[in-house]
């Protein structure tokens, strides 16, 4: 498993803490030091069955202030979020050809119990 972790984020704490608890074997990919590729996302997209936009954290700052007004095909949102990683959802975990957004981060033991 892979999980896209910002240190300073609750949700990613806690969805830890479940990794660690249920004895998975993970890989912490903090997102925010080493931005994911346009292949990359397009592949995470593709396992998480959504659309670039609904990883988009739309509340944050950075994109209320400087990207809300803007209209957007799916590979502008995929270059945004490349671009601007702090924009991405989190948690998100990944194991093999599955993924999932961690809100709330109980929505991680769907993967854990796939293990199992």
């Amino acid at each position: 498993m892979i999980i896209y972790f910002n240190p300073e984020c609750s949700k990613c704490k806690e969805a830890k803490e479940i990794l660690d608890s249920s004895a998975c074997e993970y890989q912490i990919r903090n997102y925010l030091d080493v931005a994911p590729t346009v292949d990359e996302l397009s592949d995470l997209i593709s396992k998480l069955g959504c659309k670039a936009e609904d990883l988009v954290r739309k509340t944050e700052p950075l994109f209320v202030n400087e990207f809300s007004s803007m209209n957007y095909t799916e590979r502008d949102w995929i270059e945004l979020l490349c671009q601007n990683p702090v924009l991405l959802q989190r948690p998100i975990v990944i194991d093999g050809s599955r993924a999932l957004i961690g809100r709330p981060p109980s929505l991680i033991l769907e993967l854990v119990n796939a293990q199992s």
